[in-house]
């Protein structure tokens, strides 16, 4: 586009140019201050425009113009406009997103590499991820990470699958069940929780059919570093005829017991053992009960279930949840809230915002669109790392500076249980110096 040049003839003549009369202040930036008594002599041409036939001296001034117009030009575009959010208490995404897609040569992980489960051990993240290959069943694959942000191993083979179909069949009528694909069963949406050198294995076992129940494997660690894939038979920990999803292991005892938190709404459940080893009896189950919540005002207010397992605090355990908001249900979001450490079952503070929100492309392209589903979650040197699927097709991480991160939540997220103290603001503004500094993180 080209605009009109200023003239000495306008101001002369005692008028107003079009950029004077309505682009008062651009006019003054171009060709600065004019008067009646000195008029401006109009924008300056190189020595190479002089040189040129003439009928094109004029193009020159008028790129100049140009050129000057869009360097300095106060109007934004529309990502610009956009404001940023600088709250420590929202995830911020890695430029290497995704971090692992699906792989055409692999038939088992060809249509989808999705909801990660991480373990952080021998200086390493580990990750078990799910995947859907051309058969439609899902298996669970093997990544590492040196740094958290890049893959640098991924194997060739799963590293866990359902031996046959008939070992988690049952004879029920076939549900209206899909999730993420993988319509002909498997393991999906896996958790991994390391507690001493035995890594524990939680997902969802679904037979293609009837049956959506949750079951436990367990391997040592050192197998499992040395991708010797020595897993225990399988266990179904929840019970027969029931749809349960997103259980979690704390990553130590609770009160000297193995704990596993199986519901987050309409409260926190945990189910606490002497050994793990008693849910391998037949007739042992996990009895647990899930109520879409009523929080009707709020961002959440369709709890869906928890995400990666907990992550210890010096504040109380960090537990990351999926939900949805009914007046816009077409959304996986993705929120914090910070549980009591001798009790988990009390919230003691929730954000009151997503943390995390299905907003890029690579989460809203995929088998679902406006999906973020964490299942996985690390601290590498203070800073907060999770692993989450994309649109149920890709895996991806987002990070967050812990100690930040949790000083908001504790200072914006409302309390939970009645003489939990709010923090005030002004203990955490801009890094201030206080006589009693706050207690650092484990």
């Amino acid at each position: 586009m080209l605009f009109p040049v200023q003239g000495n003839s306008d101001v002369k003549n005692g008028g107003q140019s079009f950029w004077q009369k309505f682009f008062p202040d651009l006019h003054e930036l171009l060709f600065g201050k004019a008067n009646i008594e000195d008029p401006p002599a109009g924008p300056a041409i190189s020595k190479a425009s002089k040189v040129k036939k003439t009928g094109a001296a004029k193009k020159p001034a008028r790129l100049l113009v140009k050129k000057a117009v869009i360097a300095r030009s106060p109007i934004k575009t529309a990502s610009d406009k956009k404001e940023k959010n600088d709250s420590p208490l929202q995830l911020e995404r890695a430029l290497s997103n995704p971090i692992l897609k699906p792989h055409e040569l692999n038939e088992w992980e060809s249509q989808a590499t999705f909801n990660p489960a991480a373990i952080y051990a021998d200086g390493k993240v580990h990750l078990i991820y799910r995947a859907v290959g051309r058969d439609n069943v899902s298996v669970l694959g093997y990544a590492m990470s040196h740094n958290g942000r890049h893959i640098h191993e991924r194997l060739a083979d799963p590293a866990y699958y359902s031996k046959t179909k008939n070992e988690i069949i049952e004879q029920n009528e076939r549900l209206a069940y899909i999730s993420g694909g993988g319509w002909n069963g498997g393991c999906e949406d896996p958790r991994t929780t390391l507690i001493d050198d035995v890594v524990y294995l939680l997902y969802t076992a679904f037979d293609g059919w009837g049956s959506v129940r949750i079951a436990m494997s367990t391997i040592a660690l050192d197998d499992f570093l040395n991708k010797r894939w020595n897993w225990e038979e399988p266990v179904l920990i929840s019970p027969p005829g029931e749809i349960n999803k997103n259980w979690v292991m704390f990553p130590e005892k609770v009160n000297g017991k193995f704990a596993i938190l199986h519901s987050v709404s309409p409260t926190v459940r945990i189910d606490y053992f002497d050994s793990m080893d008693e849910l391998r009896d037949e007739d042992k189950f996990i009895n647990s009960k899930y109520v879409k919540s009523a929080r009707r005002k709020s961002w959440d207010s369709w709890v869906r279930g928890a995400g990666p397992p907990p992550i210890k605090t010096k504040y109380g355990w960090l537990l990351l949840y999926h939900a949805m908001d009914v007046k816009d249900p077409d959304r996986y979001k993705l929120g914090a809230m910070l549980l009591d450490l001798k009790d988990p079952t009390k919230i003691l503070y929730r954000s009151n915002a997503p943390v995390l929100e299905p907003d890029e492309c690579y989460e809203n392209e995929g088998f679902k669109a406006g999906v973020v589903y964490a299942c996985g979650a690390v601290v590498l040197d203070g800073k907060l790392f999770v692993y989450y699927g994309g649109a149920d097709a890709v895996t991806c991480v987002a990070t967050a500076d812990l100690a930040a991160f949790l000083k908001e939540l504790m200072t914006t997220g409302a309390p939970k249980v009645r003489g939990v103290a709010k923090p005030k603001r002004k203990v955490y503004d801009h890094g201030k110096a206080l006589k009693k500094k706050p207690a650092r993180l484990a």
